[in-house]
């Protein structure tokens, strides 16, 4: 009875892709409660009048905390860190583990670090930001003094350039989620605006770019037009309500929405206003795009739209035939995403996913999408739009734009193949 009863319910259920994908209308409650047989639950007996209290119920928990922490039974959620580097001390990153969070906020403790000479201890009350250059009166700001400015809060996805450049490689490699596309957060950012700040200072006549730089042992410096800096660029002081963590720029850091996250200096201590950008180490030596034909792209700033499939994903495992719920993040430098579309045969078909939400400029948004999987071998993959209009890409299409060895703004499909026992695997499909 209970085999008639999956069928049916597999029948009830509206396919719009091959390879078991549904109408992502079943994740708004409109047919997924239809679907017992295909979601593993227990079922209570017709006379159970009464439900056995736990211990935990019969006494006092422990008393509240100074800073909270998460259940010992959740397990292990921390960054994927990379091993310390001998050649350039400091430098080096840990990864946000994607595949375990959901939503679309990341805590403070999880969002990724990238550092090129370590992280350094600044005492707030000893350190000051100046502005200066091609400015009418040179200002200098202590901490403090920024507290007192009007504050601005906005939620924006913060991405390295280099995220997902191990799918350049020539071989997929066997890696997971935050091993490939780790090098991505998104959180509630709080500061003053820098438009306030330069409108203070003064503009002086011929001021075209920005240039940052940090306190940190590598003095990390980037320019910036001055037209993207007047209009949504702030000085973050503040991530997801509490100071921002020394790892992420205590006390301040630059934060420019969309582009890609070397921009955003982190322990900033200069803002220089000039005719031409500084031609910094890291936008010079580092951080262009290499071409096919041996030249160059400099300041290739806004992140491509792009999305990534979380969970199922790679190094995970199904276990068990039926109905999954296929999540996963989309974002985009160039505005809100409007769009994302799932197939589990290798791009062959496609449907929409659900989006959590109405879709925030230059935020993460999650989607979601119900699917049957009935033991057979699958490809899943995820492609995104943009308000731009702008396509997410195939993985060919992004590589035959560069050079073999480049490794920044990849942001072509992610593909994940699924076995007939359930593992999943990065793939390039």
């Amino acid at each position: 009875m209970s085999e008639i009863n999956n069928q049916n319910n597999k029948e009830s259920l509206e396919r719009v892709a091959a390879n078991g994908l549904i109408n992502r209308r079943h994740l708004l409650g409109l047919g997924l409660a239809g679907a017992g047989g295909l979601i593993s639950h227990s079922v209570l007996a017709a006379d159970s009048s009464r439900v056995e209290i736990p211990a935990w119920s019969k006494m006092p928990g422990r008393d509240p905390s100074g800073y909270g922490s998460p259940s010992s039974f959740v397990g292990s959620y921390q960054r994927l860190a990379g091993a310390p580097n001998a050649v350039l001390p400091g430098s080096g990153v840990s990864r946000t583990p994607l595949h375990l969070l959901q939503g679309n906020i990341t805590p403070n403790s999880l969002h990724f670090e990238r550092h090129h000479s370590g992280i350094p201890a600044i005492d707030p009350a000893q350190h000051r930001l100046v502005i200066h250059g091609m400015v009418r009166q040179p200002l200098e700001f202590s901490y403090e003094d920024l507290l007192a400015y009007p504050m601005q809060s906005r939620i924006y996805f913060l991405e390295c350039s280099g995220n997902s450049g191990a799918n350049t490689s020539a071989t997929a490699g066997d890696s997971s989620a935050a091993a490939i596309h780790g090098l991505l957060s998104c959180s509630e950012w709080t500061g003053v605006s820098l438009a306030t700040l330069l409108d203070e200072a003064g503009i002086a006549e011929g001021a075209t770019w920005v240039t940052s730089t940090g306190a940190d042992g590598a003095s990390m410096g980037r320019s910036i037009p001055l037209n993207k800096a007047l209009r949504d660029v702030f000085i973050a002081l503040y991530q997801n309500g509490e100071p921002i963590r020394p790892e992420q720029g205590y006390p301040m850091r630059l934060f420019v929405p969309g582009w890609e996250g070397n921009v955003s200096v982190k322990w900033l201590t200069q803002i220089k206003l000039a005719d031409s950008p500084a031609n910094f180490r890291d936008e010079t030596s580092k951080y262009t795009d290499l071409l096919p034909d041996g030249k160059a792209l400099q300041f290739t700033f806004p992140m491509g739209v792009k999305s990534l499939i979380t969970s199922p994903s790679g190094q995970m495992s199904l276990r068990r035939q039926g109905l999954h719920e296929v999540s996963g993040v989309a974002w985009s430098g160039s505005g809100a995403i409007s769009r994302v579309e799932v197939s589990a045969d290798g791009g062959r078909s496609w449907a929409d996913a659900h989006l959590d939400g109405t879709g925030q400029d230059l935020a993460l948004t999650r989607f979601r999408i119900p699917w049957i999987w009935e033991g057979g071998p699958a490809v899943l993959q995820s492609r995104a739009t943009d308000s731009a209009g702008q396509v997410q890409p195939t993985r060919a299409m992004v590589l035959a734009n560069y050079d073999a060895t480049n490794r920044y703004h990849f942001n072509g499909i992610q593909s994940w193949s699924v076995s007939a026992q359930g593992e999943v695997k990065n793939v390039y499909a």
